[in-house]
């Protein structure tokens, strides 16, 4: 059916007089490929990011390209016009072909990326963050945090004025919370959390946040920081398991118990 397809294609391909060469197409290869992977993981050494974390971010932005890539081939789906049903069998069959092998290929990538974490081979009784898919929050994992929760943090406030050294260790806390593969999908569930939670977390911050009456006070001192929003989350979708973060870490009491006083005295009447 590939051979099908290929065959049709390059018949539409003479009808259309497609030059690529004009349109100056030119596919990479995998040596200026691995060349420029290369590059960057220099560029990220000298700026003082480890091989091993370098490697994972590659990777994850891999493993996103494929996806995107998978999304671009379905769209493929949508069969032209006119064609006959040779064609339209052959379409359907090798984009169909192509889609399956691009899944197997990200797959890969995000294996590569972190590890045997995807696998479910970790038995229960194991004891331990880290035979439970938790292992230590790297420095990459908390600047991915940070990448994502700032601007959904400025959506509805202003910019922070907590510690960048506490910002880290609660979002450290936060992190603990998950496994790998969930860190990997965090920025995901955080722009979800925002989206599905808008009008709750635009009166929060009006009420609570800087420019309320209310003045920078120890209770509600994570509402000045966009790491308000990564912990919000893990208070509705895993609360014991923050706090337990949040005691290991030695973080004040007061910050975890005055943002959920805040989140629960803002919420807006249903309807």
């Amino acid at each position: 059916m590939l051979m099908h397809l290929q065959k049709y294609q390059a018949e539409a391909d003479e009808e259309d007089t497609i030059n690529t060469a004009e349109e100056g197409r030119h596919p990479l290869d995998s040596a200026s490929v691995m060349s420029a992977k290369k590059t960057l993981l220099e560029l990220l050494d000298r700026a003082g990011v480890c091989q091993g974390e370098a490697e994972e971010l590659i990777a994850l932005v891999e493993a996103g390209a494929i996806a995107d890539a998978h999304s671009e081939v379905g769209k493929a789906e949508c069969v032209p016009e006119g064609k006959g049903e040779p064609y339209r069998s052959g379409w359907l069959d090798g984009a169909q072909a192509v889609s399956d092998d691009l899944v197997r290929i990200a797959e890969r990538a995000l294996q590569r990326a972190i590890g045997p974490a995807m696998s479910d081979s970790v038995h229960p009784s194991c004891q331990g963050d880290a035979a439970r898919g938790r292992p230590p929050v790297g420095t990459v994992d908390v600047e991915r945090a940070k990448v994502t929760v700032t601007p959904l943090y400025l959506a509805f406030s202003h910019t922070s004025d907590l510690d960048p050294e506490a910002s880290d260790e609660v979002l450290t806390a936060v992190l603990g919370t998950m496994n790998i593969v969930e860190r990997v999908g965090y920025a995901g569930r955080l722009e979800e959390f925002a989206e599905s939670h808008r009008a709750h977390l635009a009166q929060l911050y009006a009420q609570y946040g800087p420019g309320s009456r209310i003045a920078v006070h120890g209770r509600y001192s994570l509402l000045h920081s966009p790491t308000s929003v990564a912990v919000l989350e893990r208070l509705t979708t895993s609360p014991s398991a923050l706090r337990r973060k949040w005691e290991d870490a030695e973080l004040p009491p007061a910050w975890l118990e005055g943002l959920g006083f805040a989140w629960r005295a803002s919420d807006p009447p249903p309807g």
